[in-house]
């Protein structure tokens, strides 16, 4: 009977094993890959790191390039993922409300405990050296983004959202998160040594960056506005 009840439960553990030799997969691969890149990162090291196989790599993800994908795609997911921004924004009646949950939540996430993670690494790389996996990830979440961001500053300026305006108020919007993503913070410290960009910090940084938005989108606005 204790062998037929093994025999049952075999399928589910050798499930459960594989999964966790995937997320080590996964873990040591971000670790490797914000190190060094995915141009000098080795299925050999990710392995070992992860205790796996040396085939492991190709067995779970079909080589590296399937797996620095799964790591891009992990490493938004860490960070926020579409639906994350979608459902945050829903919950707001108004743009203002809406923009501020926006500024809130990254804020909250850039100076939360995934900053000090391998995410900001592999991320920081992508941008500076794109890799043909990124085109995947802009468009399931990068566009998608763009589009409720464009539509909540569209609205506060009283502009259509193609204006080149609000292309730029949208640049403005992203652009310190994109400093909190790939700044150095040893470097931010040094240069600015009373912005405090760690948790500790966040109430006061995102009231500064929502009162910075709201005024400098309506000033611009008012000049569209009064240019016609």
């Amino acid at each position: 009977m204790t062998d037929r009840i093994a025999d049952i439960d075999a399928p589910s553990r050798r499930g459960e094993d594989r999964q966790s030799t995937k997320a080590q997969l996964l873990e040591a691969a971000g670790h490797v890959f914000a190190e060094k890149g995915f141009d000098r990162a080795t299925g050999r090291e990710i392995c070992e790191r992860a205790g796996a196989n040396t085939a492991a790599v190709n067995y779970y993800f079909g080589g590296m390039d399937g797996l620095y994908a799964a790591v891009l795609a992990e490493a938004s997911r860490r960070l926020i993922p579409l639906a994350t921004l979608a459902s945050t924004v829903a919950e707001k009646p108004d743009a203002r409300g809406q923009l501020q949950a926006i500024i809130e939540l990254g804020v909250e996430k850039l100076t939360g405990p995934v900053s000090s993670s391998w995410v900001f690494g592999v991320i920081a790389r992508e941008f500076l050296m794109p890799t043909p996996a990124l085109e995947a990830l802009r468009r399931q979440q990068g566009i998608p983004k763009a589009r409720i961001i464009t539509s909540i500053v569209a609205e506060l300026m009283g502009l259509p959202g193609e204006h080149p305006a609000v292309a730029r108020g949208c640049l403005m919007l992203m652009a310190p998160f994109v400093m909190l993503m790939i700044g150095d913070r040893l470097s931010l410290r040094q240069l600015l040594p009373a912005l405090d960009v760690g948790h500790g910090g966040a109430a006061a940084l995102s009231r500064h960056l929502l009162a910075f938005m709201l005024g400098g989108l309506a000033a611009v606005a008012r000049d569209v506005h009064d240019g016609e």
